[in-house]
């Protein structure tokens, strides 16, 4: 299993697991054409572009040979949104904004591999906890994340079109080096 950080040559690949898995995050009433739109906005080959970029992200995939199967994306910074930032209490904090492996590789222990990588780039840099939004009727999600350490503290809200969805905000403390 290579899990490896993301370079800006990967942008485009990242796109592809995006597209594929970003819709199984959803509640399965979300539309289509909102799920379309905030693909095109936010996980587009030049979203990722811009996400590689940036000093305050960092992405993780899975390299199978140059064919992605997942990825994580971390987030460093205060939290943005109020209901975050009054939700999680360890500081400072890295959102674990992304964590998408294709479906034919899920139960294969990869988002598994890939969250612990992240945990440990996140240890790297200081943080004290690590936080994420999964959505509440992602059963299959929720209950990988408490099974990987991720209490649940909070709730927040997540744009996906024109329509706003429920989500549980979920945090895990780490252990500083």
């Amino acid at each position: 299993m290579t899990i490896r950080p993301a370079t800006p040559d990967d942008a485009a690949a990242l796109h592809d697991v995006a597209k594929v898995t970003f819709p199984l995050a959803c509640p399965p009433d979300t539309l289509p054409t909102s799920i379309a739109e905030f693909i095109a906005a936010n996980l587009s080959e030049a979203a990722f572009a811009g996400y590689l970029c940036d000093p305050q992200r960092e992405l993780f995939v899975h390299d199978n040979g140059g064919v992605f199967s997942g990825y994580t994306m971390l987030v460093y910074g205060e939290p943005g949104d109020r209901d975050v930032a009054a939700s999680v209490t360890a500081r400072p904090t890295v959102e674990l904004s992304k964590v998408y492996v294709r479906p034919e590789h899920h139960g294969a222990g990869l988002a598994s591999a890939l969250v612990e990588a992240s945990v440990a780039a996140a240890v790297a840099r200081g943080a004290a906890s690590i936080w994420l939004g999964v959505n509440q009727q992602n059963v299959r999600a929720n209950r990988f994340y408490e099974k990987s350490g991720f209490a649940l503290v909070g709730t927040k809200k997540f744009l996906v079109g024109a329509r706003y969805e429920d989500d549980f905000v979920r945090e895990r403390p780490l252990s500083r080096r």
